[in-house]
């Protein structure tokens, strides 16, 4: 067939996909949009979300040079159907790409993978971000697409190293997922190659393509800074990045060792109630009797070798899992950020399912316990995610209410006309509006999703209003909102919905929403 006719690209593709590939990518969308068609089908913003109804994504000066190219496909409007639908689509070609580069042949157990990987809460967190949900997974496929490719042998570091450089350029946050996946596929070189040179050879490809895919992100950003003239802003750390002037070794490495076991066993995640605590035990429990019985089937424990692998590997694998402390130390290391920690369910699932094949005398168990965890984390998290995304309504609808009762209240203030300048800090009256929010306990950790309303700061109001509630108002802000803020008139109102709550002073409309002493 002649490479003109357009179903010659068809043939290729009938020839190379695996039959297995299909079944994984299938089983992952669908599971995706049983967890995620809440959220998707409906228009609910986080209180990010308010000022990102369009946006172009230009987020150089966060170092994501690439972000908004890769948003641009859905357009710059927030859409979740369709924003939710590429983002399913980038995630389950990523699941595929797990499952190759982990040698998972069990469709089932491929199935499973896919099924975590798109029902990690950390995904439900970025689900609540939605506008920017298609551009950061195809940075989280690229990351994975880096790692895949050093797999392939030869040459094709080079071509992870661009992967990696672009899935930077996307989100920094997505650089542990390359890092723990070459660490592993390291790991399994060490424990399956004979010969020194090709273990050498496979811990120089993975190291040869982090570090040129950095460097050349980094090159990318430093010219695309001075072609805009821009600079690194200060927000979450990141315009230190690339420095090592200031730098506290001590406290950085203490604050990595910290955060990783803090998070992993409190960050209500991994465990988080008896099903998830139960399934990730036994997990832990078959990993660890697989290692064992695996180094005494090839005589590991008589090899220096071995322990100092274990001892490598205890050190290495919390600062691989949190190396964005080390880019910028001052980060607010939230959910969004953390969505590699499924990648030690994943790993586990895929060390156990290497060498239980080889030790399936002594494990006839082994695969069921697998399948079983795999499972019950799977619907568990899926759980979560309803949990998360029902408590995300409900934000909505109190917003909706309490603007409602807001906007009747400015409205009646003696003095009011539409456009006047209004006061506000913006935060809710706890006294008043005390917390209704019941799901705490699941969503602490799933940032965008917990709370009780949508409302920090007077933008958030102004944006609520605006594209919810088809009112403008006109926020004071600045120097203006500072003098008024510390004015006697405005710490002698009441918090809202007090009687005396509103005040028109000067052509100016106070409100006073938040707690503050008289």
């Amino acid at each position: 067939m002649k490479i003109s006719e357009p179903t010659w690209v068809w043939e290729i593709l009938k020839q190379k996909i695996k039959k297995q590939w299909i079944i994984v990518f299938v089983a992952t969308f669908v599971i995706g949009l049983i967890a995620h068609a809440t959220i998707m089908l409906q228009d609910i913003p986080n209180h990010d979300g308010l000022a990102s109804m369009y946006f172009d994504q230009n987020m150089i000066t966060s170092g994501r040079w690439f972000l908004s190219i890769a948003c641009g496909f859905s357009s710059y409007f927030t859409l979740p159907w369709l924003i939710g639908l590429l983002g399913l689509i980038l995630l389950s070609v990523t699941a595929v790409l797990l499952a190759d580069l982990l040698q998972i042949e069990s469709a089932w157990l491929g199935c499973l993978v896919g099924g975590l990987l798109v029902t990690f809460p950390a995904l439900t967190s970025t689900f609540a971000y939605v506008y920017t949900l298609d551009g950061y997974m195809l940075g989280l496929m690229l990351s994975v697409l880096a790692v895949w490719f050093v797999a392939r042998g030869g040459k094709k570091w080079m071509a992870g190293a661009v992967c990696l450089a672009f899935s930077m350029g996307v989100y920094q946050a997505y650089l542990p997922f390359a890092i723990l996946l070459s660490l592993y596929a390291v790991l399994m070189a060490f424990l399956e190659e004979k010969e020194k040179g090709r273990k050498v050879k496979a811990l120089g490809s993975y190291l040869g393509m982090g570090v040129c895919g950095m460097v050349l992100y980094y090159v990318i950003l430093q010219i695309l800074l001075w072609i805009q003239g821009k600079q690194l802003a200060s927000y979450q750390g990141i315009d230190g990045m690339g420095s090592v002037a200031g730098l506290d070794l001590l406290g950085t490495v203490k604050s990595i060792f910290g955060d990783f076991i803090q998070f992993t066993l409190k960050g209500h995640i991994l465990f988080n109630n008896i099903f998830s605590t139960t399934a990730v035990v036994v997990l832990i429990l078959t990993t660890a009797l697989v290692l064992v019985l695996l180094a005494i089937d090839k005589k590991l424990f008589k090899s220096i070798w071995f322990y100092l692998i274990v001892i490598a590997l205890v050190v290495i694998v919390p600062v691989a899992t949190n190396v964005i402390l080390i880019i910028s130390p001052g980060v607010n290391y939230h959910l969004l950020m953390r969505y590699q920690w499924v990648l030690f369910v994943i790993l586990a699932l895929a060390f156990c399912n290497r060498y239980i094949v080889v030790l399936k005398n002594q494990m006839p168990l082994g695969k069921w316990a697998m399948l079983l965890c795999a499972a019950v984390l799977t619907f568990n998290y899926l759980v979560v995610d309803q949990i998360a995304y029902s408590n995300l309504e409900k934000k909505y609808e109190k917003t909706y209410s309490y603007c409602l009762r807001l906007l009747d209240r400015m409205e009646q203030t003696q003095g009011y006309y539409p456009g006047i300048p209004v006061a506000m800090i913006g935060v809710v009256s706890e006294d008043n509006f005390p917390v209704t929010d019941i799901t705490g306990e699941v969503t602490g950790s799933i940032i965008g999703a917990t709370g009780d309303y949508l409302l920090y700061t007077s933008a958030n109001y102004q944006s609520f209003m605006k594209h919810y509630m088809g009112v403008e108002i006109n926020p004071v802000s600045g120097e203006d909102m500072l003098r008024i803020y510390d004015s006697e008139e405005y710490r002698a109102l009441e918090s809202f919905p007090g009687a005396n709550s509103m005040k028109v002073v000067d052509g100016v409309l106070y409100i006073k929403t938040e707690n503050v002493a008289e």
